[in-house]
């Protein structure tokens, strides 16, 4: 009697896609050894190839700092002495995979003291979308933190007119599921994150 196979992930389709090419040349330990830029370039590692992608503008400084703040404050509310929210640290995700990311905001699950941190230390990871950020950069992306096993991710992409789109997902059995969606005007309750945390879009918004 044949078997029935289950229908591979989402994230599972990507990551096989990826390996399918050679990986780069450039492991974790190189891109742990390279010379980072200070003038807010980063430097990522992305299946053993380094991306460098520019200093952030206007727009998305300011969101990224707007999520920062609501995630602090989130944080301090609940009292856990325990998490740390960061902006722009390093995670070595994934030594195979030859993948470091700095995802724009992060929460911690340890004092950042270092300059870069494991993929367990990560318990959320915010990346704020530029036009520059490719479909297939994004997709690779957001399979590693899976693969990784980072339990929430929220996506946050700044449009026009000050226009931003938000979006929360939580890690259920190896892949990303959807949880909270906003947009202009709204208010969101209830989004998945490792404290209570309600997010009103306004303040996102430029």
């Amino acid at each position: 009697m044949p078997q029935c196979v289950p229908k591979p992930t989402r994230e599972e389709e990507i990551v096989t896609a990826a390996l399918e090419h050679p990986l780069g040349p450039n492991t974790v330990a190189d891109w742990r050894a390279a010379d980072h830029p200070d003038d807010g370039r980063r430097l990522e590692l992305i299946l053993g190839h380094f991306f460098m992608s520019p200093s952030p503008g206007g727009p998305h400084q300011f969101t990224t700092g707007a999520v920062y703040r609501v995630l602090w404050e989130a944080v301090a509310a609940a009292d856990r002495k325990d998490l740390y929210v960061v902006l722009g640290v390093g995670v070595e995700i994934s030594t195979p995979w030859r993948t470091a990311l700095i995802p724009d905001v992060a929460v911690l699950n340890v004092r950042p003291t270092e300059t870069s941190f494991p993929p367990e230390a990560l318990v959320l990871a915010v990346e704020v979308w530029s036009p520059g950020n490719t479909r297939s950069e994004r997709e690779t992306k957001v399979a590693a933190y899976a693969a990784a096993g980072v339990e929430f991710l929220w996506i946050v992409e700044p449009g026009k007119a000050g226009l931003v789109q938000f979006r929360a997902y939580r890690l259920v059995n190896g892949s990303y599921r959807e949880e909270a969606t906003g947009g202009m005007g709204d208010v969101l309750t209830s989004v998945p994150g490792p404290v209570p945390i309600s997010i009103d879009m306004a303040e996102l918004t430029l």
